[in-house]
């Protein structure tokens, strides 16, 4: 019996759902180990950010787990296989069918705990520092709520593949993660305006802005000329101001950049890109999810409490099984 997160109302509950039936072709099936929290978890249980069209209503964008089945047409995977996956919903259950092509093996040498914790953060991170703002060897990047599941796996991704980062948070403690990361600028966004600080180490050629608002003006003075702001999320307001006369003359872009509604297709396409650069990182440890805790999925709704209160340094997990 396949048991999965209901939302009703603020709560959360532990029940029986009905289990797919079949797997289409080119589809997996997996038994889930682990998920984790985004917040897209938290945007949707709140009720203002609903799945894509045809997507499941069950909160969770990423696990690990075992396969357990596979469809036509699907010949580099097989029961028993574990792997991690990239969802559009389904990942806070005990099973989830999932398109072939955003399922990979887990890297060489680790646990499915640690697996559930990469790929949202890091498909995420290589769709907008390589694909999106298409970084050039040596092109600096700034990135806000450093501290994050996305933030840690960002300054260590880019500064691996030769992008110094200068990273943003909101307490000492997380700089200072940030730092040990690879981060080679930090700013505590509680002392102020983070402008005159990057424009002394240099300026950026990329920011990575999870929070909008009135950040977006800010990020725009520290721009060098040919500067990619990617907005991938809200946490500080939906409309912002832009100097459209510094965006002309620097040439400046301004990206709005989703993950979970892009094709499958678009999906395959990252979750290759990550098998091919970053699975060979991972596995020689020269990169590491950060996982900051780990929790059982009966106390769902705890931990996603806990990651709105921003508290977490890395990502947030939750155990389904073993």
């Amino acid at each position: 019996m396949m048991r999965a997160i209901k939302i009703s109302g603020d709560t959360l509950s532990w029940e029986a759902y009905e289990e797919p039936s079949e797997v289409p072709e080119n589809h997996v099936a997996i038994d889930i180990a682990w998920t984790a929290i985004n917040r897209a978890d938290l945007m949707q249980k709140a009720g203002v950010y609903p799945p894509p069209p045809g997507a499941s209503d069950i909160l969770g964008l990423e696990v690990s787990g075992t396969v357990s089945r596979v469809g036509e047409g699907v010949d580099h995977l097989k029961p028993g296989d574990e792997v991690c996956a990239l969802l559009t919903g389904g990942g806070y259950a005990t099973h989830v069918v999932v398109p072939a092509v955003q399922v990979l093996p887990i890297p060489k040498g680790y646990s499915l705990k640690e697996a559930a914790a990469i790929p949202e953060v890091f498909a995420t991170a290589w769709l907008n520092l390589y694909h999106e703002a298409a970084l050039k060897p040596g092109e600096k990047v700034l990135v806000h709520a450093a501290a994050s599941g996305l933030g840690t796996a960002v300054i260590q991704l880019a500064t691996a593949l030769g992008n110094p980062v200068f990273a943003t948070a909101g307490d000492n403690e997380k700089l200072e993660t940030c730092r040990k990361l690879g981060a080679s600028g930090v700013w505590n966004r509680k002392d102020g305006s983070f402008v005159d600080a990057i424009k002394s180490w240099g300026g950026v050629d990329m920011v990575l802005d999870p929070v909008g608002g009135n950040y977006i003006a800010e990020d725009q003075k520290v721009l060098n000329m040919d500067g990619r702001i990617i907005l991938i999320g809200l946490m500080g307001g939906r409309m912002a101001e832009v100097d459209l006369g510094l965006m002309l003359m620097k040439r400046h872009r301004l990206i709005g950049s989703t993950l979970r509604s892009r094709p499958v297709a678009d999906k395959g396409d990252v979750m290759s890109a990550l098998y091919k650069h970053v699975w060979p990182l991972l596995s020689a440890r020269q990169i590491d999810p950060v996982i900051d805790s780990a929790w059982p999925i009966e106390k769902a709704g705890e931990a996603m409490a806990y990651v709105a209160e921003n508290r977490n340094i890395g990502k947030v997990l939750l155990q389904v099984a073993g």
